[in-house]
């Protein structure tokens, strides 16, 4: 083994973990060393060369970046136990959808055990879960949001926005992690709850043949993994709900200018929609 190739480690080998470790493979120098719960992804992920290496305690400290690709929960529990092995000086990253709950309490333990930790989300994925459905692909063109420390280093955070941008990304969005689960309550959350309770409707079972774009657009997150959803909605639930409850007094105008028949006030909202939609779009009424 060469001493002098950087090492990384990822925890986690899903769709993000093993889509990211393809990707450093194919793009980047790194040796990666990977890590599942599940002994058959790990077999795979190394049998396809996504990783070279099994991500020990050995090997953890010795990697020079390590990234955790696991649910919120996890992610917290397992930074926290391996908290002793990582070297000084490591660059440690998750990949959850919620950035407070997993910032508040790992920032601490990375302060006090000398390594530094860097809030990540990656703003790319399908409707599908697991190693299976991963592709060194999946980030190109892709944001990745990232939410470091207030005293991190310029070098460090050119290095973390040097690998994303490598593995296909072209957009570094830099956040704190406050602003991060208000607004991503709305861009991402909302919408797959949306999807959830719209394909529940009666007529959801007939709808081929009287179907095109707009449903397949609207029901395309329903096709979610709901254990690891139903943790990200709790763990943001106060913006997640505040966000519901504007919807659904939106909406509720809605029905009511169509129950009561009112054409005027149903073509004010649908036109406000519009030209909103156009205002966020850049594009001219």
């Amino acid at each position: 083994m060469d001493d002098d190739v950087k090492k990384i480690g990822i925890a986690g080998l899903g769709l993000i973990g093993g889509s990211l470790a393809k990707a450093i493979k194919q793009n980047t120098g790194y040796e990666v060393y990977g890590c599942d719960i599940n002994e058959t992804t790990f077999r795979k992920a190394l049998l396809v060369s996504a990783i070279d290496r099994q991500l020990t305690d050995e090997a953890l400290s010795l990697c020079d970046i390590v990234i955790v690709a696991l649910y919120p929960g996890d992610t917290v529990d397992y930074i926290k136990s391996k908290s002793h092995l990582f070297r000084k000086g490591c660059i440690v990253l998750d990949c959850c959808g919620v950035k407070e709950h997993v910032c508040g309490a790992v920032m601490p333990i990375a302060e006090a055990c000398g390594f530094v930790f860097i809030g990540g989300h990656p703003m790319a994925g399908l409707e599908h879960s697991g190693f299976k459905y991963s592709k060194k692909a999946l980030f190109n063109n892709a944001s990745m949001i990232l939410t470091p420390p207030s005293g991190v280093s310029i070098e460090t955070l050119q290095q973390v926005k040097g690998l994303f941008l490598k593995l296909g990304f072209t957009n570094i969005q830099i956040s704190k992690p406050e602003e991060h689960d208000r607004i991503i309550a709305f861009s991402s959350q909302l919408a797959h709850v949306v999807s959830s309770a719209y394909i529940k409707s009666p007529e959801a079972g007939v709808h081929k043949g009287f179907s095109a774009g707009s449903y397949k657009d609207l029901t395309r997150v329903a096709k979610l993994n709901e254990v690891m959803w139903a943790e990200l909605f709790i763990r943001n639930r106060e913006n997640l709900v505040c966000e519901i409850d504007g919807l659904i007094d939106r909406l509720t105008e809605y029905r009511s200018a169509i129950k009561g028949e009112d054409a005027c006030f149903l073509t004010e909202l649908l036109r406000d929609g519009r030209e909103k939609k156009a205002l966020i779009d850049g594009e001219l009424f």
